[in-house]
């Protein structure tokens, strides 16, 4: 469903394309082996990782993270309780504060509210034709 939703949502911007990937890959998912792949399928691209505050913090966390930085380039958004300080080198952007999450979203389903403007029209309609989120505890 996400990638539908995300098919859906691009389909008239030609500027981002899906990559399918780590999707198609079987067994455990890392950023590190999704980026690794990528690079070699465009090694002339310079990729940028655009991440919330939330994720900064974690980064010591992340699988073979030290390999990682030297991939690609951290991005990170400020997200409303969360601190951005980090020994990584990530580019921090200052951006409204914005309190929307995935969970929010199916919450607001699943209570009968209304998603207009957390998400495009046409994930919105996708979510209603399939019936998304109704019934998730």
């Amino acid at each position: 469903h996400r990638v539908n939703m995300l098919e859906q949502s691009l389909s008239d911007n030609e500027q981002f394309k899906i990559d399918l990937s780590e999707i198609e890959r079987k067994g455990k998912s890392y950023t590190y082996d999704t980026i690794r792949i990528l690079k070699e399928k465009h090694p002339d691209t310079e990729f940028y990782f655009i991440i919330g505050a939330d994720m900064v913090e974690d980064l010591p966390n992340w699988y073979k993270v030290d390999e990682l930085i030297q991939l690609v380039q951290f991005v990170a958004v400020n997200r409303p309780n969360y601190k951005t300080g980090t020994p990584y080198p990530v580019i921090m952007v200052d951006v409204p504060d914005v309190d929307i999450s995935s969970s929010m979203i199916r919450q607001k389903v699943r209570d009968g509210c209304s998603i207009r403007y957390l998400v495009t029209a046409e994930t919105e309609k996708y979510i209603e034709s399939e019936g998304l989120y109704k019934n998730e505890k």
